[in-house]
This record gives C-alpha cells, structure tokens and sequence, in this order.
C-alpha cells in the first residue's frame, strides 16, 4: 500500500531560470539547515549518464544520533538512526529516494493544467491526492517558517520587476507577456511498512513535504535577485564552496524531515 500525492507549484519564472534558480536555493538551503551533530556524510558526487539522462548523482548519508533524544536514542535498533540518500539530478527530471520516500518532479512551461504528468496507471492515478501549492498564500505556510522578506506577498524583485503577488497573480499571470511562467509537479510516494502506524507516519510525512515544498519555492523566488544573472557555471563553483563548508562543520547537518520523522516513529511505537 502506498500513499501518492502529487503537488503542483506554479511560479512566475521560466523553465530555464529554474535551472539555476533551484541549483542556488537548494546550496542556501544546505547552509541553513546546518546544525549540530555528528554530520552528513558524503559518500559520492559525481555527473553521471543513463539512458540518455544526463545529470549530477549524490550518495549521503545522514547521521542522526544526537539529534533525537535520549530515549530514543537507547530504543532505537542498531543502524536505524543511520539514513541514506541517493539523488539523480537531471533537469528537468529529478528523483529522489529516501528509503521510505520517493519524489519525482517535472518542471512544465505551464499553470499546472496537466493531468497525471508522470504517466501512471489509469488504477494509481486515481489513488493520487493533488495538492495546489500557492507560495504568496501566507495562509499555507506555517506561522514559525514565516519570515518578511521571504513573503512573496511583499516581494518586488530589483532586478526583473515582478512581484509582489497579489491574491489573484496566477488568474492574472498568463496573460502576462513580460513574465514568464512555469509549474513544478512534485509526485510523492510514501511506503512505510508498520501494522498499526503507517497511516500515521505516511500522513505525517506528507504534511512535512508540503511544508518543505511551500517553504522552498517561497524562498527561491524572494531570492530571485540574488541568482537570475548566475550562470551554470557559477552555480557549480556555488556548489563546490557550499560543500567545503559543510565539510568543515563538526557537528550534525541533518535534514529537519528525517529527523522528525524519526522522532514520531519511535515515539509512536512507545506510546502505542
């Protein structure tokens, strides 16, 4: 049994801008979630090419010891606070799997109009919850991950003139002919297979990647001005720094999902 959602985040940027706008706020966003611990482990990052697919492939492992309690901590089985991830970064096609979850995204020079995008099965297509990503709704975004300048709401960037996003910008964005536009389908599959909790962690999950999603796109396009007039290049040696600086942190780099989703299971197993 697998819980599938799929979520559509139409943005005022092109398809080629997202390219390197994804690239930058995905290298801010590594920084910031920097904390302590014992660190992410970085086991391979390097292009690769399949099928025709060209992209940049990453092995991580993420150690999350001290960044859940002691209890849990002394409950948890050998290696089950140990988390691997393997990425394929191919534009405009990316995946994701993260053990109990897999992310497949299509960027679409679109409004997120199109039906069942990834190609599934007429019998799992109907089993996929669609869920609209507005990034100016405030309403959408949690009260603790709310900052000012991170409101596209409020936003007008220097550089290119758009924003801020008033309550009726995606009716009005189509006929905008000096603003491009574009939709990130992000189709996520959840499996965790626990008799009596995975109904539980599965809708947990699938709350924390909708806050993640909102989160993100949020903030890439507040930082607009900081990264339209970046080139591929840029972004690679953007990258290379970014990862000596994690490299040199001593203590944990963990992503706030895995963590919590680690904290709900143990601790939804002591209280059932």
């Amino acid at each position: 049994m697998f819980f599938l959602s799929c979520s559509r985040v139409i943005l005022p940027i092109s398809v080629e801008e997202y390219q390197v706008g994804q690239l930058y706020a995905v290298a801010e966003a590594s920084k910031n979630e920097t904390g302590g611990g014992d660190g992410v482990e970085v086991l391979k990052n390097e292009p690769y090419e399949k099928d025709g697919e060209k992209g940049q492939y990453t092995h991580k492992i993420y150690h999350l010891q001290t960044k859940v309690s002691g209890f849990v901590a002394k409950i948890a089985p050998k290696g089950s606070l140990t988390i691997h991830e393997k990425a394929w970064n191919a534009y405009p096609y990316c995946r994701t799997n993260n053990f109990m979850i897999k992310i497949e995204t299509w960027h679409k020079p679109d409004m997120g109009q199109q039906e069942n995008v990834h190609g599934l099965d007429k019998e799992t297509w109907k089993n996929v919850e669609v869920v609209y990503i507005d990034i100016a709704d405030r309403s959408q975004i949690d009260s603790k991950d709310y900052k000012e300048d991170e409101d596209p709401a409020k936003f007008k960037s220097v550089k290119t003139g758009r924003g801020p996003l008033g309550p009726q910008w995606q009716k009005e964005l189509p006929d905008k002919s000096d603003c491009p536009h574009m939709c990130a389908y992000k189709l996520v599959t959840i499996n965790f297979k626990w008799f009596g909790l995975q109904n539980k962690v599965e809708n947990f999950i699938h709350k924390q990647e909708k806050r993640l999603f909102t989160k993100f796109h949020r903030q890439l396009f507040c930082w607009i001005d900081k990264w339209i007039d970046l080139t591929m290049d840029d972004i690679r040696r953007m990258e290379e720094e970014t990862q000596k600086e994690l490299d040199e942190v001593t203590k944990d780099c963990i992503l706030h999902l895995c963590c919590r989703v680690v904290q709900f299971f143990f601790v939804a197993i002591h209280i059932n």
